[in-house]
């Protein structure tokens, strides 16, 4: 297993997620600072591209170009077009909480994850002992057409967060973050999914954000720890970063993609950290190019 050690390239926000390579620039949305903000490989020039008053968080791009960005705590997907945001999708039926991670195929289907219960309260409740020995409730995976219609809902996951597909897009692998697993998906022709199984068992493990790299393995972002994981289809770890704080999410971008991009905080606990901005953007050189989608 090999293993490295990631440097801070930004400080300032409040909680960083969603982390897309995307012309050059990374993407990224910030919870607490309401807005999705793009910056340069090197940690510099910030900009804000998008304010989103209800929170944003899961990004992804339609085969047009258009932005889609999940507002989480209205459980919608917003749409940006031509300076305009308009409502992709609500899917607030479908959702327990709120709305979360998202993936685009390159052929426009969205497939959004939302918690499944109110994290915060529940741990706040219970405290750590009871929440980790009673399982919460699982919730629904959505996925939208190509013209925001949704196509179809995927029942009983756990917490369904960080997503990938592989570059053929015949697969899609989607963390599990209360299942302690990275769950797999045929893609059929008309986006909907098929054919569930376990890709990777993960073991101590609260998958969050991730991003696939040409060897077939996935970095993920242990939210339980100040590290981001590399594992192998079955489960092996291959690859370890360790960051200054718990991480939430990656992506491998940089003009090679070799430049795993982290987003770090203290917590993730909106009652602890929503008035803060002690989120970081953190970085390190890995071996191997990022590939598929996001």
């Amino acid at each position: 297993m090999k293993e490295y050690n990631a440097e801070v390239v930004r400080e300032g926000l409040g909680f960083g997620e969603g982390p897309r390579w995307h012309d050059g620039r990374l993407w990224y949305s910030d919870f607490y600072r309401h807005g999705i903000f793009s910056m340069a490989a090197d940690g510099s020039d910030e900009v804000l591209e998008h304010e989103v008053p209800t929170q944003p968080s899961g990004l992804g791009w339609l085969p047009g170009g258009d932005l889609l960005c999940v507002s989480m705590t209205d459980q919608k997907v917003l749409r940006f077009h031509d300076g305009e945001v308009t409502t992709f999708a609500d899917i607030s039926e479908y959702c327990v909480f709120w709305a979360n991670d998202m993936v685009v195929s390159p052929t426009g289907y969205s497939y959004v994850g939302n918690f499944g219960f109110d994290l915060d309260a529940r741990l706040a409740e219970l405290g750590v002992e009871r929440f980790m020995a009673e399982p919460p409730p699982s919730t629904n995976l959505v996925v939208l057409g190509p013209d925001g219609v949704i196509v179809q809902v995927v029942p009983d996951m756990d917490f369904p967060n960080g997503t990938v597909i592989t570059p053929d897009g015949a697969t899609l692998i989607i963390g599990e973050t209360f299942g302690s697993k990275h769950t797999a998906f045929d893609i059929g022709a008309d986006g909907t999914l098929a054919n569930r199984r376990v890709w990777a068992p993960l073991e101590m493990a609260a998958t969050d954000g991730m991003c696939l790299d040409a060897e077939g393995q996935i970095w993920f972002a242990n939210a339980l720890t100040h590290q981001c994981v590399r594992v192998a289809e079955g489960g092996e770890v291959t690859g370890t970063v360790h960051c200054s704080q718990r991480a939430f999410a990656c992506m491998l971008g940089g003009d090679d993609r070799r430049t795993l991009f982290v987003m770090t905080a203290g917590s993730s606990d909106r009652f602890e950290i929503a008035e803060r901005t002690e989120g970081r953007i953190e970085a390190v050189r890995v071996d191997v190019a990022g590939a598929g989608t996001p």
